[in-house]
């Protein structure tokens, strides 16, 4: 491993000798790249045209409430 990193991507199915694969840290990884993944769909964010650090955070901060808040809404 690199650095103490572990893959934890599972194996195959048909392999005969499977390694170990840890689900629950799958599913983990699996959460937060899909978070990564929404939070790239703002252009400003996957090419960081900000050129301050102080700018894309709080860029970034606004891409992640605009993304959370429809889950904090009451819709009934």
């Amino acid at each position: 491993p690199f650095q103490g990193i572990r893959p934890v991507i599972p194996p195959k199915t048909n392999r005969k000798a499977p390694p170990v694969c840890d689900f629950r840290t799958y599913k983990d990884r699996n959460r937060i790249e899909r978070m990564f993944n929404w939070i790239k769909q703002f252009r400003r964010v996957a090419t960081r045209y900000d050129k301050t650090r102080k700018s894309y955070d709080g860029f970034l901060a606004l891409a992640a409430a605009k993304i959370w808040s429809p889950y904090f809404v009451n819709r009934t």
